[in-house]
């Protein structure tokens, strides 16, 4: 066809192959290393509020093309024992319309390994910002670790009466020790259904994130490890960075920020 080799051969370049198409990869894989659980619509979303302009369908191409795609789960270990003699509360929840914070806070605790042994995580966050505003670590999971985050709440939120505190059946919450806090600061008690963990979907969802994005990419080796990294996590990626879809793709404090005064918008207090 009298045609030269070199037009015979001749692939255009990607988009990609560009300068400013490998900064766009760059700024990807940055995004994916800090937030590994990001799937492509918050990576599109956090790229969009860097101010670039860019399409999902080419984000979820290279995502897909350079295996940054979310990563496969772990298998959780049920923490929750209800076989105890105290109260059972009902589920105040199920059917409350959340309009702003402080109105209802979710709790929950989980496991976290290390090195031949387990330490615990309790957890309380703002339904309406999915903000976490108290957590506790222990060698133990007892009420005492479930009533530090409920005092790192209270210290953070001097919360009004009325606010609803929702948590699954455990000893950890039905407990005179932590049912006397709630009384005395005027909460209303709230409780899953047996075995229904749908009835607490947000804290559930915290902890898969933590575990996924935070616990399974480092190898604790003991309880220092989990108390220098996990405060880290908690405050500055999800409580900071961390965009949420059920926000718009927002980070809780600053969704916070834009609905209530400064004075609110504090950080939670570090572990010690």
């Amino acid at each position: 066809m009298n045609l030269p080799r070199s037009s015979y051969y001749y692939r255009p370049k990607s988009s990609e192959d560009s300068p400013e198409g490998q900064a766009l990869i760059d700024r990807m894989e940055g995004i994916a290393e800090e937030f590994p659980r990001y799937g492509y619509r918050k990576v599109t979303a956090q790229l969009r509020r860097e101010g670039l302009l860019v399409n999902h369908k080419k984000i979820q191409r290279i995502m897909r093309e350079r295996g940054l795609g979310v990563k496969r789960r772990h298998r959780f270990v049920k923490t929750t024992d209800s076989d105890h003699p105290y109260p059972i509360y009902p589920n105040l929840i199920k059917h409350q319309a959340v309009t702003g914070i402080n109105q209802v806070w979710v709790a929950d605790l989980t496991y976290i390994r290390i090195t031949m042994a387990f330490v615990y995580l309790a957890v309380i966050l703002d339904l309406y910002s999915r903000k976490a505003i108290g957590y506790g670590l222990s060698n133990r999971i007892d009420t005492d670790l479930s009533l530090t985050a409920l005092q790192m709440a209270l210290q953070g939120r001097n919360p009004p009466a009325g606010v609803i505190h929702h948590s699954d059946r455990g000893v950890q919450y039905a407990a005179h020790e932590y049912i006397d806090v709630l009384r005395a600061y005027q909460f209303r008690i709230s409780m899953s259904r047996k075995g229904n963990p749908y009835d607490n979907a947000v804290v559930e969802s915290f902890m898969k994130t933590l575990k996924t994005e935070e616990v399974y990419l480092w190898e604790y080796q003991s309880m220092a490890d989990v108390q220098r990294r996990l405060p880290y996590f908690i405050e500055d990626l999800y409580n900071q960075k961390r965009l949420h879809a059920s926000l718009g793709y927002i980070p809780p404090v600053e969704y916070e920020a834009m609905l209530v005064p400064e004075t609110l918008n504090h950080p939670c207090p570090t572990l010690t």
